[in-house]
């Protein structure tokens, strides 16, 4: 099946004459969706949402089942973009922030917690009746949160270019593509935000996967639209209320099938085949659900067993205790950390640290007398799964 997805607009960029494609409104017409081609992809994709909403439900410290899966997908979509920093990069800069005198986080790791901070505006913007709906206003203060102070801070944090953008190559001439004129824009913008908005028999799942390949067409930032448009998709669910919590992140999936991804992308606008774009997306969400379910299943079980452990030890002190308690959302800690968290003394502090590493629970990571660090090694394993470097 081929159809016509968008037109060509002939532009000047880099003193050259280009060609620059601008979609159409969604959703695809002309032929319209071919539903049945998907129906078991849809199916499992389904199945497996519904399966991850049910266990964020069900556990009980929702949380800190957030704050790793946050995290995973901060650290992953900003691989994707050619950020160099790991899960444990972030976590060490976190544990290791004690106040004005610590020492700044690298350029990636900066990129990493910026993509935190930004999933959080975006959170709470949606969850505050008073601000703005899911909408370009709402994208465009995360995406000036994304880009603060980093790659691409000059590049308009938080505004629509205005000037001509490309992907691949060395210019609009020899560009793989080239998205809309700036002077298009506003009409693509505002027909993707009356999708978001619009009645639509589609299933969710299916308009979400539309939308993502729309957002990266259109292509509206100077940099950044990469992250964007992979945090557009867990948004959308949170704000159709497909899950309940922000739960699903597919930028693990994207990872893992770089390739195939862009390759996707690229021919929906070659050859209209949005089939075979959400037949790999709803892959995508089936294969991701399932494993988050697994992973919040494992972290559990672990967390559950070593909390056994420790308390049937005679040694368990309120202040040790206390310190697992928060290890799923400290993962790594030293000891100014513990004193900031549990707001305790330093030989508090060194003791409740020395009893989990007792227990092995903790293992110290750096192998130094002083400015010791120390992980829950077992839990960072599981977690750390996908994030690591390519090649490392």
């Amino acid at each position: 099946m081929s159809r016509t997805t968008g037109r060509y607009e002939i532009t000047i960029a880099g003193g050259e004459s280009v060609r620059a494609f601008m979609p159409d409104p969604l959703p695809p017409k002309d032929p319209p969706l071919d539903l049945a081609r998907l129906d078991a992809r849809l199916r499992a994709a389904e199945q497996g949402v519904a399966r991850l909403e049910v266990a964020g439900a069900m556990v009980p410290s929702l949380d800190w089942f957030i704050y790793a899966f946050v995290r995973k997908e901060a650290v992953i979509s900003s691989q994707i973009e050619g950020t160099q920093a790991t899960l444990v990069d972030l976590l060490n800069y976190e544990a290791a922030e004690t106040g004005d005198g610590a020492a700044g986080p690298t350029a990636d790791v900066e990129e990493v917690c910026n993509y935190v901070d930004a999933l959080a505006f975006a959170r709470a913007q949606l969850a505050n009746p008073a601000s703005p709906p899911l909408s370009m206003r709402l994208l465009n203060g995360t995406h000036e949160r994304l880009m603060r102070g980093v790659r691409g801070a000059t590049k308009l944090p938080g505004e629509v270019r205005r000037s001509q953008n490309w992907i691949g190559g060395s210019r609009p001439g020899n560009a793989s593509f080239v998205p809309p004129p700036p002077l298009l824009l506003p009409e693509g913008l505002s027909a993707l935000e009356h999708y978001i908005h619009a009645e639509d028999p589609l299933p969710p799942l299916v308009r979400a996967g539309l939308l993502h390949v729309q957002f990266e067409t259109l292509h509206p930032y100077l940099d950044g639209n990469g992250r964007i448009g992979r945090l557009l998709v867990s948004l959308l669910l949170e704000h159709w209320q497909v899950l309940t919590r922000p739960l699903l992140y597919l930028s693990l999936f994207f990872k893992r099938h770089r390739a195939e991804y862009y390759r996707r992308l690229a021919l929906v606008r070659i050859e209209g085949d949005w089939e075979g774009w959400l037949d790999f997306f709803l892959d995508g969400v089936a294969t991701i659900a399932d494993e988050a379910v697994a992973t919040a299943r494992d972290l559990f079980v672990l967390v559950a067993t070593d909390r056994e452990r420790l308390l049937a030890r005679p040694d368990a002190a309120l202040a040790a205790v206390r310190l697992f308690e928060l290890l799923p959302t400290n993962p790594i800690v030293t000891s100014s950390s513990v004193m900031r968290v549990l707001g305790t003394s330093r030989p508090t502090a060194n003791r409740a640290i020395e009893t989990l590493v007792d227990t092995s629970v903790l293992v110290e990571t750096t192998g130094r007398r002083r400015d010791r660090a120390f992980a829950y090694e077992a839990y960072l394993r599981r977690l750390r799964e996908g994030t690591e470097m390519e090649g490392a």
